[in-house]
């Protein structure tokens, strides 16, 4: 009864929205599609998935289970960086990347600021009233949360959440990342010009409906 429920199948219950394809789900996660077909398989056989044209929870019951699984596992073994960017996934309400993660998702990763793997903050935006409910989702996995990025030494370990209240969001998708739009993040590559202007260069080459001004300029603006 219990076999195949592990941190995987954890994952892929917490992940699956009624109506995705076994792909969509292997693309929330960033996982391997084969890996995601084998464990979607072994849910469906004990009764915890079906398909009919798509994948449902068959008992929703099962997403608060998975949770207490993972959030349980992360008090011994913490989140990575990448378990991280993937760990909002499994919250119940809406989100978006934003700031430096926002550039990192619209140029597909090809583009990171030097950040320290020690001293690493996520931003993501999120619905005003939502606010605390994601802190309290973060704190059973042993992630700070703050509206501002927090000093290294006021917390353990390498991960804090900076949240970004917004009054309404509307994300859009990039590689299974909800992110704030294309707009809003070339607006704030160019407010820190002087660290995105390489970044903005390789979204001008990325879309053809853009063209923007790619040029150096002074700036003394830096992102935080």
């Amino acid at each position: 009864m219990y076999e195949p429920f592990d941190e995987t199948a954890a994952r892929v219950l917490l992940a699956v929205n009624p109506g995705d394809s076994i792909r969509t789900v292997a693309q929330h996660l960033h996982s391997p599609y084969e890996t995601v077909r084998q464990t979607v398989n072994q849910l469906e056989d004990a009764g915890y998935l079906r398909y009919d044209d798509g994948l449902f929870l068959t008992n929703d019951r099962v997403v608060e289970a998975a949770r207490d699984l993972l959030a349980t596992s992360a008090a011994v073994n913490p989140p990575s960086i990448e378990e991280a960017y993937v760990l909002p996934q499994f919250g119940d309400w809406p989100f978006a990347f934003t700031r430096v993660d926002a550039v990192y998702v619209w140029t597909q990763g090809g583009y990171q600021v030097s950040r320290d793997p020690d001293d690493y903050p996520l931003f993501l935006a999120v619905l005003e009233e939502d606010v605390d409910a994601w802190q309290c989702f973060f704190e059973r996995f042993g992630i700070p949360t703050g509206f501002e990025r927090r000093p290294e030494d006021s917390f353990e370990g390498p991960l804090q959440i900076v949240l970004n209240e917004h009054s309404v969001l509307n994300p859009d998708h990039v590689e299974g990342y909800p992110v704030i739009s294309r707009g809003e993040t070339i607006a704030f590559m160019q407010e820190h010009y002087a660290t995105f202007q390489s970044a903005l260069a390789m979204l001008d080459r990325m879309y053809d409906d853009l063209d923007l001004d790619v040029s150096y300029r002074e700036s003394e603006r830096k992102w935080s």
